[in-house]
């Protein structure tokens, strides 16, 4: 089968990993951790209602200041997911799947036959595709330029900046070099192992004495607030820009990644994601 030919059914998963609106975002989370997955479809009495992604989950637990929070098993599915998510037929072309992503900004969209869900298109499906396998030319031909924040950030400057930005974030070391990587993963999940006492993260005898950065809030006595170095991916795969797009896909595959960190003679020149990747295809 030509690679144009390729159809959402051709390259979809199934079945899909749901959740109804009356569940806990605990359930929902730990659902996605289990089972690798980025998003989750919402669904009420058989009938698809929404959907509930990492993104939802990342941006929307920041809101409002850290000690008003509620613990993710007193929040229930309906609060945070996206209702009337867009859908495709089992038909629809692959590459118009793409296309779908970037105009709309999401990373996946159920499929839908005759009202019946039967599977779910991600941009993980798109990368394993023959789409995606067959591209040709270097990683500098399709990197953008990397959005950095220091590792002292605060988590309010580093949310903040996410959502302006809508882009990863490159953690850098005060002497500028790469120290890690923060995605909307990170903001999901980054809290679930931490001791806390309303919000704020406790310091441990002897540890982190140093706290600078903008959007930082004061530490206070016998606790400091929770920065890009508490919450980044340590350390970030890297990649030249000189190297081939097939190297780079096939290093996300390898190292279970969707964003490269491009560097050249130890100085961060950019980075590589998914969505560069999945934009060529869109084409």
């Amino acid at each position: 089968m030509p690679v144009s030919s390729l159809v959402a059914g051709d390259i979809m998963s199934s079945p899909v990993f749901a959740v109804s609106p009356q569940d806990t975002l605990a359930h929902a989370r730990n659902l996605m951790v289990r089972h690798k997955i980025s998003r989750v479809l919402v669904m009420d009495a058989g009938t698809l209602t929404g959907i509930l992604t990492k993104k939802d989950i990342g941006y929307r637990q920041q809101r409002g200041a850290a000690w008003r929070r509620r613990p993710a098993d007193q929040i229930t599915v309906a609060e945070y997911a996206t209702p009337h998510p867009v859908c495709v037929a089992p038909g629809t072309l692959a590459k118009a799947v793409a296309g779908i992503f970037m105009e709309k900004n999401i990373g996946g969209v159920p499929v839908v036959d005759h009202g019946t869900v039967t599977g779910i298109v991600t941009k993980s499906d798109l990368m394993k595709s023959a789409l995606v396998t067959g591209l040709e030319g270097t990683v500098q031909d399709v990197m953008e330029d990397a959005e950095t924040v220091n590792r002292w950030h605060s988590l309010a400057h580093v949310v903040a900046l996410m959502k302006e930005r809508d882009k990863k974030l490159v953690v850098t070391n005060n002497d500028g070099s790469v120290a890690g990587i923060i995605t909307e993963t990170n903001l999901a999940f980054h809290d679930e192992d931490r001791r806390r006492s309303g919000g704020i993260l406790y310091e441990e005898p002897g540890k982190r004495h140093e706290h600078t950065g903008a959007g930082s809030a004061p530490d206070a006595p016998g606790n400091i607030p929770v920065t890009a170095g508490d919450m980044m991916t340590s350390p970030a795969i890297t990649i030249a820009p000189v190297s081939t797009l097939q190297l780079a896909i096939g290093l996300m595959h390898s190292e279970q990644v969707n964003n490269l960190v491009v560097v050249e003679h130890n100085t961060l020149v950019g980075i590589l994601k998914r969505d560069d990747i999945i934009k060529e295809v869109a084409k």
